[in-house]
């Protein structure tokens, strides 16, 4: 998170520098070379939106094709914003064929309109330049770009998960990043403003320690458990300065700051109208997800 600030850049060559380490490893542990890149946009300015498009077939026997699929698909991407914003991402959740609904692959039919429900994922402009500024400073080209709770679900959820109806809830540094996913299509996304330094602020001012004595405090003593709220000391050593807490404290400081949280996510579910409706479950991910008790 070097350079970052909640989920977006704030000083480029900190980011660029971390781009370059983070590459030159993977080129290492993989034995290849770089060049494009596929990024992960995030920040609280990423929205989505439902929009459809509607076209024409081309052809004389009146077929689609993959360039009707395009048409359709760029045709829904014309909708209104502000001038702040920019599309990353889209996702095609249906089509359309003369009327007839819910057709998932409309190539080889035949029909004379096609329509297409996309949803539509936009992030605000000054967060993408400064990605690609600091994308560009590292001498890489990007080739797409993704939001980072779809990247993960990609790596975490199995295809059982994502056709049962399964919500990925990504908690990072300074954001948290939630996707639902259900047959298969993404059903909505939302990034919250908050996140593990969230916590970690609490802890310091909770505790009157520096951040990164409250870091390790989360990292190690920080739990939801119910044994956690009872009266207990814990102390480590850092730099030969022995620190001493309560665990029932650590407990009343986080507690409070999870629950917002965990209330944010709800309204995410409820918005889309799958609040305790998610046969998949929930699966968590990211640093603060070890909490302890946390799934519980």
């Amino acid at each position: 998170n070097t350079g970052m600030r909640k989920g977006c850049v704030s000083h480029v060559e900190d980011v660029t520098r971390a781009i370059g380490e983070a590459v030159s490893e993977a080129e290492r542990m993989a034995g290849i070379r770089v060049q494009d890149v596929t990024v992960n946009v995030n920040g609280a300015s990423i929205g989505a939106q439902m929009s459809r498009g509607m076209v024409s077939t081309n052809s004389p026997d009146r077929i689609i094709t993959r360039d009707d699929i395009a048409r359709v698909e760029e045709q829904a991407t014309v909708i209104n914003m502000p001038n702040n914003r920019d599309i990353i991402q889209i996702f095609t959740k249906s089509y359309r064929v003369d009327g007839q609904d819910n057709i998932k692959d409309p190539v080889g039919m035949q029909g004379v309109r096609l329509e297409a429900d996309i949803l539509v994922v936009t992030a605000g402009l000054q967060c993408i330049r400064t990605l690609n500024d600091a994308v560009d400073a590292a001498q890489l080209h990007i080739a797409e770009r993704t939001v980072s709770s779809v990247a993960a679900a990609e790596v975490v959820l199995d295809r059982r998960q994502k056709e049962s109806g399964t919500a990925l809830v990504d908690i990072g540094a300074g954001t948290t990043n939630i996707a639902i996913i259900e047959d298969g299509e993404i059903v909505s996304l939302a990034v919250l403003p908050i996140g593990g330094q969230h916590l970690t602020h609490d802890l310091a001012i909770g505790l009157k320690a520096d951040l990164e004595i409250a870091e390790k405090i989360k990292t190690k003593y920080a739990s939801l458990k119910p044994e956690a709220a009872v009266s207990k000391k814990v102390s480590f050593t850092d730099d030969g300065v022995v620190y001493e807490f309560d665990t029932s404290r650590i407990y009343d400081i986080i507690i409070p700051r999870f629950e917002e949280l965990l209330e944010e996510v709800d309204k995410v579910f409820a918005k889309a109208k799958r609040s305790r409706r998610l046969p998949g479950g929930v699966v968590f991910v990211g640093g603060v997800a070890n909490t302890p008790g946390l799934a519980d």
